[in-house]
This record gives structure tokens, C-alpha cells and sequence, in this order.
């Protein structure tokens, strides 16, 4: 941040209110020199920095964005082909390397101003501030459901428009001919008065030479040929033959392996540990001050070695903390900002406080939420080799310019003798976003001779995450004679972002939603959706508490809330139709609506719930319908649903992490389970595309299947569910007693 001026903040803070169509010619001009060096082979022309042209023919997408199982690479690639109306066949994608060249600007600005026009003659001038600010902040982040809706729209489909309309000027300029008689097709150009046919190979280094369009013609809807549809993805056969490469797959010559075992409680030092080393096969044992590292041939010899050694961590004033001591001090904390008058205000309208004073009908409610693991499928690991000056890193990140940055500080080095060679992701999450074990992965690897693979145990995984926060929230509402919400009153804790997530999408007219920021020695980091998988859970979880008090159906209630908002009507309408909403269920089986907007796309789901005499519950069918503005690919977006819902689903049943002694209790999936293929629910996935622009995909769903899930319960069992997850909640009174 330091090298991004006050000027430039300002002038970002003004130019926010604003909107933004990003161009490809930005201050300080023509980047494709810059970044040839980087992404071209010999022959291959560089129209721009988003793609080259080999002379094959095959046009290649430069994607600023990390592979973890979103389908990023082929989707962004779409979007680039199908406005440059290029031949899909040979269409091939290159991961952009870890280069400021590569920051990410239109995600900074679309995070700031969304996807809004700004006056033409201003926008190169917008465009040289954000790309100013994200090179000095090393910002080539993967996360926020930004690819499609931010780089996509305002980066991929103006590169792709902007090389066919050079390509068709080279065209019109060598064959003497107006260039509004050619035609691009199929990476082809053509005249049809003379006949004359080239390939966008033959014309592309006349083409390259031409003033790049600032502002080409896009297409409309109805004019795509590939977005729109679902092409086989790029990242699929590789992880059907396993040749797809990982960061835990990656092997260098020389390479030893790594382990760590960092102290239990947050924040401690390393006491005493005899580092001495007298096993075979291990090479060294290393004090990184809050943690241990073994160094050996081979993994399991760095485990055991390291399990085996006595190791003793400084006391804090945080060995004694448990959870309970947690949440009564956020408790205390809340009310302590209330009365006090110190709780920050995220949303003020009306005066809700003197509506709920003389409130007809009177709701109240505490929810309370527990920390969450990320639970990556490929455990947290990093490759590096520390030599002459230079580091080398092999990771899978969704920010490795961050990466590259951090470790060149960490080292002491200029940046360009720091390389980093990002991998596919074995899930993010916003995991991956974090930088901690790349760190220690470079320290241990500066104390050796060769390159190191530093893994993390499952144990060591779970352990020393970052969480998303515990929370506690209370929640008031008014209703009038009719059942009408006049009032509405939060307090929660922790505002991370998006800044949105605790707003409602209901017309409420009195609302006063505050928040405060309790101290916690636990560390926080971004979970999948950040806020909104909280605030999802909780305003969903009470409009449907607000519905029941107010005698309405719960679906009908949020319709009657919302009918200023068409596209919350329509997808309300189609999951009802949809999940045959209102029909007769089997006995101890419920239905419940959930429904929000995040990160651009609006998704409802209606849960099916079965909960058995045992109180154990079932999710038997998830009926998902979801505006997405523009499914780009549809099956990738389906499958985003499926993914976001499972992941979602997991924390709500039974994902807990718990602190006893200052430390995390859970250790692997016998003890933080996530949801197997037996438990999984059928799920169904429909689309609306309603011509607003492309919405996120990898998150919005995930805030919703919380709520949806405990509204079903309640449905069949007459228990409202206030705290997560579901399995802390004795089930079985209500189902015994209708039996």
C-alpha cells in the first residue's frame, strides 16, 4: 500500500460512485512487449496481454487466474474466443505467471464499482490508477466469485474484440478492401467479393502492429456462439489420468521432504527441542521460533522423526481459554458495546428502536455460529529452493504474485529472483489465499542445500488454519396487526466483507443493523463466501422466524417482502415450481426456502429433510434456482451450485471447531467430518439467465443450504434451529412425541 499515492486513493474513492468498461489500451500504454518475454514462444505474436496467435493458428487465452476446480481456465477462455470468433478447436490457455504485469486490476475495480461505465475520457486515466494500486499491492488474486463476472467481462471479452478488430483491419489493409466487407469466422478471415481467405496466423503480426481499440464492439446475447454453452474443460482429462499436477505432486531432482509441528495454542514460542539429528534419513531438525520442522528423504520418515521428538512450547495467556470462555466473552463484549454505545453501524433507516418500543407483535432471537476449517482436499504443502541469490517456489495459490512478493521481503531479495510456478488447487476455499506455509516452506529450505516439499500433516492442517470466526448474533423485529415487519433490529460481531453481506433484501421500512469487533486470539481467514455464509444463516434463519410468528407461509412471506425486486420474484417462482412447493411430505419430513444474493447471483434453495426417530437428520433433495444474469458455461455453473451446497451442507450438519486450553480440539475427518457420497442429496440445479451481467458462481450458493436445511427441520420437527451445526441439537423429544 505504501506505493500507491493518496492521490490515487482519492481518485479511486471518486471515480467509485461510478461505473466501469475496462479497455485493453491502458496507461502506460501497449503492455505486450512486457510481457512477451514471459508467454511467447518463437513465431508466436502477442496481440495483447490476455492472448497470442501461433502459427498453427492456435490462439491461446493468458489467464490471470488460479485452477481449483472452478473451470476458470476454460471459461475465461470462452469468453476471449467467442468475441474474437475464434476457431474453439484450437483454443488453448496459458495460467499467467506470477507477474505485476499479470496483477489483477479489473478485479480491483470491479470490487470497487462493480461492472459500471465510466465517461470514455476518464477511463484510461481510471485505468492506470487501479493498475497502479494492484501492482504495488501484488494483487493477482483467485477468490470472491470474481473471475467471470470481473476479468471476464471487462478483460477477457474486450482482449478477444479488440484482436479481431486488428486482425480485420490487417486484413482490409493488405488486400485493399473495406474492412466492413470481411467476415472473422472460425479463426479465419474472409472477402467474399474477392475470395480471399487468411488465417488469423497469417495476418497477426500485420495485426499486432495496429492501435489497439480501446472501446471494440462486443456482442450481444443473441450473438454467442460459445459462451453460453458447456465445452469439454481444460483441466478435465489431466485429472482423469492422474497426469494433472498438483502442488503436493510436484517433484524436483534433489528434493527432500519436509514436516512441521507448530505450537497447539496460537501465538506460542518454541521453548526448548533438541535439534540434534542421529536417524537415518533425516537431514535436519529446525526451530522456526512458534514451530518444529523435521527435513528427510522421505515423508513419512520426516513424520515419525518429528513425532518422536520432545518438544516444549512457552505458556500464554491464552493456555487457558476454552469455548465456552469464547462465547461468553463475545456475549459480554455485545453488551458491554451496547450499553456503552460503541457498536459500529453497518445500516440505518427509519428509526427501528422506538418501533420495536411499541411493537404490536414482538420477535426476538440469539443465533450462534461455530468456527469453521477449510478441510482442502490436497493438505496445505510448498515446494522451495533456496539457491545463488534466488528462491523458487512450487505451490498451488490463489494469489502467487502475493506469494512471490512476501517471499521476496521474507528473503531480503529483489523480485525478479523470485520465481514462482503456480499449480492446479486441491481446493481453496480462501485457504489458499493465505501465505504461511509458503513462508515456512522457503525458511526451512534457506537452511539446506537442496530443494525441499513441505507438507502438512491433516492434523497440522486442521489445527492451524485460519477459521472463519465463532459468532453470536441477536436479533428483534416488529411485526404489525396484519403480520407485517415494520422494525428490524441486528447486532452481530465481526464485518469482514463483502461489505453488502449483512444487508436485507427485504423491505423492511425501519432497520437498524450494528456491529462490534470483540478481541480473539483465534486466527480468522476467508471461508467460502466470507460474510454472506454468515449472514445467509442468519437473516434467512429469522425472516423465517418473523414468517411462522406472522402466520404466512414462509415462501410467500419473502415474495411479499421483496416484490420491488423482479429477479428475487422470478427465482423465487421457479423454485417453487420447481420443488413442488406446498405438496404433501412423508411423515417426519419438512421443506424450507432459503434464499440471498452474493457476489451478483441470486440463489434459492428449497431443502427436502427427513428426521428420524433418532433425531438424526437426512437431507434427502435440494431444489436450486439461481439467476445467474448469464451462465456462461452452465455445466460449470451447475456443478458450482453442487459444489457450493455440499461444502455448505457440511458445515451446517456437523462442522465444529472447538477450543479447549487455547488450543483446537479436532485433528481430521473423525472428528471434523465433511459430507460423504452416501450423505450427499440429490441435487438439482436451475438457471435463469436475465440479461443482467454474469454473476459469481463458486459461493452463492453455500449461504443459503444453512438456512434452507434448519427452516426444514423446523417444518417437520417444530424445532427452531439456532445454533450450528445441527448435530449439537437434541432432535428427538418432538419426533417422539408425534409418533
Amino acid at each position: 500500500m505504501k506505493k500507491w499515492t493518496r492521490r490515487a486513493f482519492i481518485s479511486a474513492g471518486v471515480l467509485a460512485g461510478g461505473t466501469v468498461v475496462i479497455g485493453i489500451a491502458i496507461r502506460p500504454g501497449n503492455r505486450s512487449s512486457k510481457v512477451a518475454g514471459l508467454i511467447a514462444e518463437e513465431g508466436e505474436t502477442v496481440m495483447n496481454i490476455w492472448l497470442k496467435i501461433s502459427p498453427d493458428n492456435t490462439v491461446t487465452a493468458i489467464i490471470p487466474h488460479a485452477e481449483m476446480g472452478q473451470g476458470v481456465h476454460t471459461t475465461l477462455a470462452m469468453m476471449l474466443a467467442d468475441e474474437m470468433d475464434a476457431d474453439w478447436s484450437k483454443v488453448k490457455f496459458l495460467e499467467a505467471p506470477a507477474d505485476k504485469e499479470y496483477a489483477n486490476f479489473t478485479l480491483l475495480k470491479g470490487f470497487i464499482a462493480g461492472n459500471a461505465d465510466f465517461p470514455k475520457f476518464l477511463e484510461e486515466s481510471i485505468n492506470g490508477v487501479f493498475l497502479t494500486a494492484v501492482k504495488s499491492l501484488n494483487f493477482q488474486i483467485t477468490g470472491g466469485s470474481a473471475s467471470v463476472r470481473f476479468t471476464g467481462q471487462q478483460a477477457m471479452r474486450i482482449a478477444g474484440a479488440a484482436a479481431k478488430s486488428m486482425l480485420l483491419q490487417a486484413a482490409a489493409e493488405t488486400w485493399k478492401v473495406p474492412v466492413e466487407e470481411l467476415k472473422a469466422q472460425n479463426s479465419i478471415i474472409t472477402h467474399a467479393t474477392s475470395k480471399k481467405t487468411a488465417t488469423y496466423a497469417e495476418l497477426a503480426t500485420a495485426a499486432a502492429k495496429i492501435k489497439k481499440p480501446s472501446h471494440p464492439k462486443l456482442k450481444s446475447q443473441n450473438e454467442f456462439t460459445i459462451m453460453g454453452t458447456s465445452r469439454p474443460r481444460f483441466d478435465i482429462p489431466g485429472k482423469v489420468t492422474g497426469e494433472a499436477q498438483f502442488g503436493i505432486d510436484v517433484v524436483v531432482p534433489k528434493m527432500k521432504y519436509a514436516t512441521i509441528k507448530s505450537s497447539p495454542v496460537f501465538g506460542a514460542k518454541v521453548k526448548s527441542v533438541d535439534t540434534s539429528t542421529n536417524q537415518n534419513g533425516v537431514h535436519k531438525v529446525l526451530n522456526l521460533g512458534n514451530a518444529v520442522a523435521v527435513v528427510a528423504d522421505g515423508y513419512w520418515q520426516a513424520k515419525t522423526s518429528l513425532d518422536q521428538l520432545l518438544i516444549e512450547f512457552e505458556s500464554t495467556e491464552n493456555d487457558r481459554i476454552n469455548q465456552e470462555d469464547i462465547i461468553s466473552g463475545y456475549r459480554k463484549a455485545m453488551d458491554k458495546a451496547r450499553e456503552e454505545g460503541k457498536l459500529d453501524k453497518h445500516y440505518k433507516e427509519g428509526n427501528a428502536l422506538a418501533e420495536l418500543e411499541k411493537a404490536e407483535i414482538l420477535i426476538e432471537a440469539e443465533y450462534q455460529l461455530p468456527f469453521l476449517a477449510h478441510a482442502t482436499m490436497e493438505p496445505m504443502n510448498c515446494t522451495a529452493w533456496v539457491h545463488d541469490g534466488k528462491c523458487e517456489i512450487w505451490c498451488g495459490s490463489q494469489n502467487p504474485l502475493g506469494v512471490r512478493a512476501e517471499i521476496a521481503d521474507l528473503l531480503e531479495l529483489d523480485l525478479e529472483n523470485v520465481t514462482v510456478h503456480n499449480q492446479l488447487l486441491g481446493g481453496g476455499f480462501g485457504r489458499r489465499s493465505e501465505t504461511d506455509v509458503m513462508k515456512q516452506a522457503v525458511l526451512i529450505a534457506k537452511e539446506v542445500d537442496f530443494p525441499v516439499k513441505l507438507i502438512w500433516s491433516r492434523e497440522e492442517d486442521t489445527q492451524h488454519d485460519v477459521y472463519r470466526e465463532a459468532t453470536v448474533s441477536r436479533m428483534k423485529a416488529a411485526l404489525d396487526k396484519s403480520g407485517n415487519p415494520i422494525a428490524y433490529d441486528h447486532q452481530f460481531i465481526f464485518k469482514h466483507h463483502p461489505p453488502e453481506a449483512a444487508d436485507i433484501p427485504y423491505q423492511i421500512p425501519n432497520q437498524l443493523i450494528q456491529y462490534s469487533s470483540p478481541p480473539s486470539h483465534v486466527p480468522w481467514g476467508n471461508w467460502r463466501s466470507v460474510d454472506h455464509s454468515t449472514h445467509g444463516f442468519l437473516t434467512e434463519s429469522f425472516i423465517d422466524e418473523l414468517a411462522f410468528a406472522a402466520k404466512q407461509d414462509p415462501l410467500i412471506f419473502r415474495k411479499n417482502l421483496s416484490k420491488d425486486n423482479s429477479r428475487f420474484q422470478a427465482v423465487l417462482d421457479l423454485v417453487k415450481e420447481k420443488s413442488n412447493w406446498g405438496s404433501t411430505l412423508p411423515a417426519n419430513w419438512g421443506r424450507g426456502i432459503a434464499i440471498a444474493q452474493s457476489f451478483g447471483t441470486i440463489v434459492a434453495e428449497v431443502a427436502e429433510v427427513e428426521v428420524g426417530v433418532d433425531g438424526k437428520v437426512k437431507v434427502h433433495r435440494v431444489v436450486c434456482a439461481a439467476d445467474a444474469g448469464f451462465a456462461v458455461h452452465p455445466d460449470g455453473f451447475i456443478a458450482q451450485m453442487e459444489s457450493g451446497i455440499i461444502y455448505g451442507l457440511a458445515a451446517a450438519l456437523t462442522g465444529e471447531i472447538t477450543i479447549e486450553n487455547g488450543a483446537v480440539q479436532q485433528s481430521n475427518f473423525h472428528n471434523y467430518p465433511v459430507t460423504r457420497m452416501n450423505e450427499a442429496p440429490k441435487i438439482e440445479t436451475h438457471i435463469i439467465n436475465s440479461g443482467n451481467a454474469p454473476g459469481g458462481a463458486g459461493e452463492p450458493s453455500t449461504p443459503v443450504i444453512a438456512p434452507a436445511v434448519t427452516n426444514a427441520i423446523f417444518n417437520a420437527t417444530g424445532i427452531r434451529i439456532r445454533q450450528l451445526p445441527i448435530i449439537k441439537n437434541d432432535l428427538r423429544p418432538s419426533i417422539q412425541q408425534t409418533s
